[in-house]
């Protein structure tokens, strides 16, 4: 009996300092989209979220008069990358880095001091939950759904819809 609680706690032990040890990059990061970024040469995608692309527009209402609504479009991806880079702002940032995907680029969750980044952009409506992958950030865009924050204050397509439709053109 008393072997087989050592070999538990050799297997337990084990799998702690395997997520003890766990690939973290701390740097001042350069932002290349909404939900991308790099530190020293490494190229870091957030994981668990998905932001409007560059090119992608949206549409949001200008002017509403009574039952009548006006709407115009708006460059989304490049206001999602404006408010990343205004977040970061050339602070120190530390990604733990979870894995690595078809692209090589290192997924991660990344903090600004405490500040856990990739929820931060779903819940202020500049990125997603990116429910394919993870089911991590469901709650932060329900919150800003309902608040109609960022993405929330008009209409847009699903940034992994919008890809999609732009291979096909």
């Amino acid at each position: 009996m008393l072997k087989k609680k050592f070999k538990v706690f050799l297997l337990l032990l084990f799998f702690v300092s395997l997520n003890a040890y766990a690939e973290v990059i701390e740097g001042r990061a350069l932002v290349i989209d909404g939900d991308t970024i790099k530190i020293k040469n490494n190229k870091i995608r957030l994981s668990g979220i998905d932001a409007p692309e560059t090119n992608q527009s949206c549409k949001k209402i200008f002017l509403s008069i009574q039952f009548l609504s006006f709407h115009k479009k708006y460059p989304c991806g490049k206001i999602s990358t404006k408010k990343l880079k205004k977040l970061l702002k050339n602070e120190l940032i530390l990604c733990k880095i979870e894995n690595v995907d078809r692209y090589k680029r290192k997924l991660a969750t990344c903090y600004k001091n405490k500040l856990n980044i990739n929820s931060w952009l779903v819940r202020n409506g500049h990125a997603l939950a990116y429910v394919r992958y993870s089911k991590k950030y469901i709650l932060q865009e329900k919150e800003a759904a309902r608040d109609k924050l960022g993405l929330w204050q008009g209409t847009f397509e699903k940034p992994w819809n919008w890809r999609k439709n732009e291979k096909k053109k």
